[in-house]
């Protein structure tokens, strides 16, 4: 029927198609972002996750032996909870949805060590140049994302794969569809776009008035007085 909005692939579906890793954890984070997140925003989180690990195993990374594939799926499946209005909280979106991926994995018992990894992943994966020097969970989501979102690096993905991975799961909306809520977020709340941040640039770049601090009279007017 035409009309019915797009609906998300069955994890199912990814499983038998992608080998994306089946447990009853990345099952049910799987529904949970489903639950929140519009398809649009869903599919590019699976696809950033597909795109990392095909960048991973191009630089010789196995999934299962290298690093943890699970925390690997589960990080990028919930990397941008922050967008969601469960998410949205008075921190940058990164923060605000590594604080509550962190909090739903400890409520189903995932080590403190575990959990911390997929807290930095998503809180790092904006930050290009220090997540890529992380530890490879933390390093193949901020490639994933950014191959999905801006095309970086999507050369080096092996020949059709891309084709594949947007035939089961469809853009529908440009820039998987993060990028204006990223800018809704920081044009309503400030402090959600700390300079310096994704969201600061975004906004500064898109919504006319955004004010831009000048970084010289900043450092000029503190510590008055002090020589």
């Amino acid at each position: 029927m035409h009309g019915l909005p797009p609906r998300e692939p069955p994890m199912s579906r990814l499983v038998a198609e992608f080998s994306v890793p089946d447990t009853e954890l990345t099952r049910e984070a799987y529904a949970f972002a489903a639950g929140l997140e519009p398809v649009a925003m869903l599919n590019h989180s699976v696809r950033s996750y597909l795109f990392g690990r095909a960048a991973g195993e191009g630089r010789g990374l196995r999934p299962g032996a290298d690093y943890d594939d699970e925390l690997l799926f589960l990080a990028a499946v919930l990397h941008d909870v922050g967008l969601t209005g469960r998410g949205d909280g008075r921190q940058r979106f990164e923060v605000d949805g590594a604080d509550l991926a962190a909090g739903f994995l400890r409520e189903r018992g995932l080590s403190e060590e575990r959990v911390e990894t997929v807290w930095a992943s998503i809180a790092l994966h904006t930050s290009a140049g220090i997540a890529d020097r992380m530890r490879p969970e933390i390093a193949l989501i901020s490639t994933g994302t950014g191959i999905d979102v801006a095309g970086r690096d999507a050369d080096r993905l092996p020949e059709g794969l891309a084709d594949r991975v947007h035939a089961a799961l469809p853009r529908l909306a440009e820039g998987g569809g993060v990028l204006e809520v990223i800018i809704e977020q920081a044009v309503r709340d400030p402090a959600k776009a700390p300079l310096g941040s994704l969201a600061f640039e975004l906004a500064r770049q898109s919504a006319p008035g955004t004010p831009v601090p000048d970084w010289r009279a900043l450092v000029a007017d503190a510590w008055p007085g002090v020589d």
